[in-house]
């Protein structure tokens, strides 16, 4: 027995401006409300940084949120952080929507996340992030591919996150995740510490203009991901090495030293009532 996945709600909007043909909100409403109080009951499960959340609530231009990928967990802790006021639209590998027949494609889908082909420039799928973007809509994406110390493929320092903002004209919100890579460790039992969704300073492409034109999408990418990994591992931004994190990419350490990207203030954004 094989599972219809709802294709059609890969292209339908889920929250937003756009109020007309969205995708029922009945599975999302129901495993938004299991694992918020899983999480809770569990890991104590919190959110730090709310505000930046409400800042956005009523704009017509969305924000990409970018963070580390340890484990599945991430999945379900990103797709709370922006309860109640929100809901994230998650991309996911496109195998992931044929697993089980079709029955987590269903599930997956049903709750707005929609499919990546992996190693390859996916242009349906960042057309459709764009276009969530511009209806005001949260999109949620784990720029390095793949779990990290999970299977045999070695993350890597993907730039589709600034380029879905160029798409889309939106800011990209770094958003640590506190403790999730301490639940499950290889060869160590289940654990159950506090998990914190913390999130970071929203920034927009534009104020990466100063980088060379071909380096600007990975410059983005590594300056998010680096505030993203100092929010998870609650240091400063400047004492994540991410030479180690991601020896392929070029370190950018002492160019955004000497140029302090500045914060984006989602108030410059005009409200749903403003928009023609």
């Amino acid at each position: 027995m094989a599972f219809n996945i709802h294709e059609e709600y890969w292209d339908r909007p889920l929250a937003g401006n756009n109020q007309g043909n969205r995708i029922p909100h009945g599975v999302a409403l129901f495993l938004s409300g299991l694992f918020s109080f899983l999480c809770k009951v569990l890991f104590r499960f919190r959110v730090e940084g709310k505000e930046i959340v409400d800042a956005f609530a009523g704009k017509t231009t969305g924000a990409i949120l970018v963070s580390p990928h340890y484990s599945y967990l991430d999945v379900i802790i990103m797709f709370l952080s922006v309860r109640p006021k929100g809901w994230v639209r998650l991309i996911a590998r496109d195998s992931l929507f044929r697993a089980g027949k079709g029955f987590l494609g269903m599930v997956i889908s049903s709750v707005g996340a929609f499919p990546i082909k992996r190693g390859s420039a996916d242009r349906t799928a960042l057309k459709r992030a764009a276009r969530m973007l511009k209806n005001g809509e949260w999109v949620g994406i784990f720029p390095e591919g793949t779990r990290r110390g999970k299977g045999s493929a070695a993350p890597e320092l993907h730039g589709g996150a600034a380029l879905i903002a160029r798409m889309g004209k939106a800011p990209l919100i770094p958003l640590g995740l506190e403790n999730v890579s301490k639940v499950k460790q290889k060869g160590q039992r289940v654990r159950f510490p506090r998990i914190t969704a913390r999130f970071g300073t929203p920034v927009e492409l534009s104020s990466f203009d100063f980088l060379p034109k071909e380096e600007r999408m990975d410059g983005c990418s590594w300056y998010v991901m680096r505030e993203a990994y100092a929010l998870t591992r609650g240091c400063k931004p400047e004492e994540v090495n991410m030479a180690e994190l991601f020896p392929d990419s070029k370190d950018y350490s002492q160019v955004f030293a000497d140029h302090p990207i500045p914060a984006f203030d989602p108030a410059t954004l005009p409200d749903y009532s403003d928009k023609e």
